[in-house]
């Protein structure tokens, strides 16, 4: 038999030459849509909006037990639906640092510093067939966006943004077409598909549990992953396109919307995706 006092000081050595943990911030934005069992408008605005929140909620716990799992050491998470006071921050995870309400000049409070960004609880661009709550930031006044000439959504801008901050993005959570728009937009990206999009405003659903358990392992795993994820930068000046609806349109998302022949289209080019999102027309 092993000496138990030869195996045990290995251990011992094997911990020391490993040296202490390393410590890395992972940084979470969470909008709503995307969550779990969230699957249309009534939810997210409307007199069902407390089922919203609390599926929000539920996912974001989640996720933060993922990131800890994997060894980040602080998570941050942004509250990034509608005006950002969408949780009861007695209800988040005390382990995470949440960022609530507006944050003028920023749209990622406190992003500097963190090796990887999670986007939670996200949705297709607008006008995605099936796409569950599909839109591009408004709703009510944008019809579609483009990126340097392609067509872009929230996932697109948000992972160009964390790339100007040197930063992946190494997990994206929703449907199944924000799962296909996040494969599309960043190599080797995580996808957590919470739902299956029916239309604009149903799909099929995920059991709560099943949900949540594949969110805590999809983050864990995306997080350990981490460095093998690399930042999208797109290259050179940056060029944004956003049509604007009309004023009292129907919402993208609104299962009767149909989109206008001839929006008003404003391009605006600068070196920053963020400066250009911030500063929109």
């Amino acid at each position: 038999m092993r000496d138990p006092w030869t195996w045990l000081g290995a251990v011992v050595a094997g911990w020391l030459a490993a040296g202490p943990a390393e410590a890395f911030k992972v940084y979470v934005f969470c909008d709503m849509e995307g969550c779990t069992g969230v699957t249309g408008s009534e939810q997210i605005m409307g007199s069902r909006a407390d089922e919203g929140k609390r599926a929000m909620e539920g996912d974001i716990n989640t996720c933060v037990t993922g990131c800890f799992a994997a060894g980040a050491t602080e998570v941050v998470v942004r509250d990034g639906h509608g005006g950002g006071t969408n949780v009861d921050p007695a209800r988040i995870d005390p382990r995470a640092r949440l960022i609530q309400g507006p944050t003028p000049g920023v749209r990622n409070k406190d992003l500097d510093g963190a090796e990887a960004v999670i986007l939670l609880g996200y949705h297709a661009m607008s006008l995605t067939p099936g796409g569950v709550l599909a839109h591009s930031y408004s709703s009510a006044s944008i019809q579609r966006m483009r990126l340097n000439g392609r067509e872009v959504g929230e996932i697109g801008i948000d992972a160009a943004i964390a790339g100007e901050h040197g930063i992946p993005v190494v997990m994206v959570s929703g449907d199944d077409k924000t799962c296909a728009e996040a494969k599309a937009w960043i190599p080797g990206v995580v996808a957590c598909q919470t739902k299956t999009g029916t239309g604009w405003q149903s799909a099929d659903v995920l059991p709560e549990a099943e949900s949540r358990a594949r969110i805590a392992r999809r983050t864990e795993d995306a997080v350990r992953r981490r460095k093998e994820i690399r930042p999208v930068v797109p290259s050179g000046p940056q060029t944004v396109e956003w049509e604007y609806l009309p004023k009292g349109s129907l919402r993208t998302h609104h299962v009767e919307f149909v989109p206008v022949a001839d929006p008003r289209r404003v391009e605006k080019t600068g070196p920053s995706v963020e400066r250009l999102l911030l500063d929109k027309p």
